[in-house]
């Protein structure tokens, strides 16, 4: 099954910072734009941050603005959040899609476990 892969989550403190990966299986990512999002328990899942195809547009999610930025390397097939300044209510399971042409968000791999201490 196609889908993306994410990485580099773990256990941090309070204004570390983490940079996770999205690696894509096959060409899921190709012309897409990606997307990571977040949930934490007993919440709902919450936009973090998408990225165009070529890389020069990128939006974030209100929570996340001015800390957390988005890139990508296409001949890697990856996608990457670089998280700085991470606050104990940034921790969540993170997950990254690729968006179809519908405007749905697909491919989604397992996550990957931020936690944030205080």
């Amino acid at each position: 099954q196609v889908q993306a892969v994410e990485s580099g989550g773990g256990l941090v403190q309070a204004g570390d910072s983490l940079r996770l990966s999205c690696a894509a299986s096959g060409r899921i990512f190709d012309k897409s734009v990606v997307g990571w999002f977040r949930q934490a328990p007993g919440k709902e899942r919450e936009f973090v941050a998408a990225i165009s195809w070529s890389g020069e547009k990128a939006n974030y999610g209100d929570s996340t603005k001015g800390r957390f930025t988005i890139s990508r390397d296409n001949a890697k097939n990856t996608v990457y959040l670089q998280m700085n300044g991470l606050k104990p209510e940034d921790t969540a399971v993170y997950y990254c899609a690729a968006e179809s042409r519908a405007g749905t968000w697909e491919s989604w791999g397992q996550g990957t476990q931020v936690t944030v201490s205080s």
